[in-house]
């Protein structure tokens, strides 16, 4: 599978029809490991000095790029920058790729290999009568929490610098499955507003619920190896990043404050994976997707 990793000065190109330069990484050093304005400073710099292999126009080169998605599904498109951005590891240097189906980005290096620890949650079983759960699926995300940091200390590593990137960042990935199928129990439309309302409140409490565990892990264990100096570490949650404001159902003033005295167990807490094959064993639709049919086969 291929994928792409755009910046922003890409999709600036393409909205003005101007110019983009291809460059080589070995010939023009440091563009792999620079991102936001850092980068477009250094692009520009190689580009004056016509270090470029081939100009073309950005817009051609994008429509190339569109029909092929359309044609075959890839490449995978992820944006350079809002990865590094919004990143709770963005502290640690450049994020320079995410793992094959893109749902969590980490940050590697020649002595890092990035480690997913994935876990996801079957939404349906928090329907009944009608009504969504919440204090039990905040009940489950937090025992997840749980499990997922044991399975991070238990779990064999094949290459040392997998141990050493999961040992000092502890990141883990919790997803959903059956979105869908939670919908249809509460008879909501997968595009009506109340789906959208529910599909927000679900991670919202699925996001607390984490955060509340790694903190509680963190006051246990202390919190994670890097954890100095990164977003969460200065009290910004995820959804802070975004500039997005939480409801109301939970304390999240409170829980910043905990989180600022005491830490966090992991650098990574949410990460909604694809789940096409691990769905399938409780006859679930596919992580946060809609029904594509009426009958599988």
């Amino acid at each position: 599978f291929y994928a792409m990793w755009i910046p922003d000065l890409f999709m600036k190109r393409v909205e003005q029809n101007a110019d983009w330069t291809l460059m080589c990484p070995n010939e023009c050093p440091g563009l792999p490991d620079t991102w936001g304005e850092e980068f477009e400073k250094l692009y520009e710099k190689y580009e004056s000095e016509g270090k470029g292999r081939k100009t073309m126009k950005a817009q051609d080169l994008w429509f190339h790029i569109l029909e092929s998605q359309i044609e075959t599904g890839t490449p995978y498109i992820l944006f350079k920058d809002a990865a590094n951005r919004k990143s709770n590891q963005q502290n640690l240097g450049t994020i320079k790729s995410s793992n094959l189906c893109t749902e969590i980005m980490e940050y590697t290096s020649p002595d890092e290999v990035a480690v997913c620890n994935l876990g996801s949650i079957a939404l349906p079983k928090f329907v009944s009568k009608g009504k969504f759960d919440h204090d039990k699926l905040f009940e489950v995300t937090y025992q997840l929490t749980r499990n997922l940091n044991k399975v991070i200390d238990q779990n064999y590593y094949p290459i040392p610098e997998a141990r050493r990137s999961n040992m000092r960042h502890r990141p883990i990935g919790i997803g959903v499955q059956g979105l869908a199928d939670a919908f249809i129990l509460m008879r909501y439309p997968f595009d009506s507003v109340e789906a959208k309302v529910l599909n927000r409140e679900v991670f919202e409490t699925i996001y607390y619920a984490s955060m509340s565990a790694s903190k509680d892990l963190a006051k246990e264990e202390g919190p994670y190896e890097t954890f100095a100096g990164s977003p969460i570490s200065k009290g910004q949650f995820q959804f802070d990043l975004w500039g997005v404001k939480p409801s109301d159902r939970w304390e999240w003033d409170v829980l910043r404050e905990e989180v600022m005295e005491h830490g966090v167990r992991n650098s990574l807490l949410l990460a909604p994976m694809p789940t096409a094959s691990t769905a399938q064993i409780l006859g679930n639709n596919e992580c946060f997707e809609p029904y594509t049919s009426n009958i599988y086969t």
